[in-house]
């Protein structure tokens, strides 16, 4: 699996110690990680968690990515600004319980953090434990497994839902502010990271378009 990480402005300095506790977890298990940014609170390219929820559209929608962890200080605006966007389910985690509920309940594809809110003692312990917690097994088997036939229906209910309420991608993209779509994009590493990785031309096509 490739696992991106994306950290908006407020809480880019925390960048370093996020993805050592991830890689430290998902990498024994065979997955890879894929540090977008920003890396310091000094980057030239600024990210806001509005940004966050279109760069992670953008990574999963084209198979960049298979899963997106984000965040932003309380968690809530890039949970919000990720579920805006076709093709990403993403929970707000606050703790492993959290994270193993929302992997088998809801199955998504992308967990916000608070990474300011709460995020004393420990908080580093409290990453790996959620990293675990996500990613321990296979995901959508339900929870409490008496309810698994429910879960995976609601599921699969929700999805339907999503699939005529959301435009395509592309379509979203170019009918927002372009020049946020392009400050998104606009990572020292993205062009490298992503070209490499993504499997959608049609995407690649348009981030061609709006980076040139």
């Amino acid at each position: 699996m490739k696992i991106a990480l994306i950290n908006e402005n407020s809480q880019a300095a925390k960048n370093e110690m996020i993805c050592a506790a991830l890689k430290k977890v998902v990498e024994p298990m065979g997955h890879e990680v894929f540090n977008y940014g920003m890396y310091s609170a000094d980057d030239e390219n600024q990210l806001t968690y509005v940004q966050n929820g279109i760069l992670a559209a953008i990574l999963l929608n084209s198979g960049a990515a298979d899963y997106v962890i984000t965040g932003c200080g309380t968690g809530e605006g890039a949970m919000l600004a990720c579920n805006s966007f076709p093709g990403v389910i993403c929970g707000l985690v606050v703790d492993p319980s959290d994270a193993y509920m929302f992997a088998q309940i809801n199955d998504g594809n992308a967990i916000s953090l608070p990474f300011a809110k709460g995020f004393g003692w420990g908080a580093e312990l409290n990453l790996q434990y959620i990293f675990e917690k996500l990613f321990e097994g296979e995901s959508g088997q339900g929870y409490p497994r008496d309810r698994v036939v429910p879960e995976q229906r609601n599921k699969k209910i929700l999805d339907e839902v999503r699939k005529v309420s959301l435009n395509d991608l592309v379509t979203t993209l170019k009918n927002i502010d372009q020049d946020l779509v392009k400050g998104a994009v606009a990572g020292s590493k993205f062009q490298e990271l992503f070209f490499a990785n993504c499997k959608d031309e049609k995407i690649a096509a348009f981030v061609k378009e709006i980076l040139a």
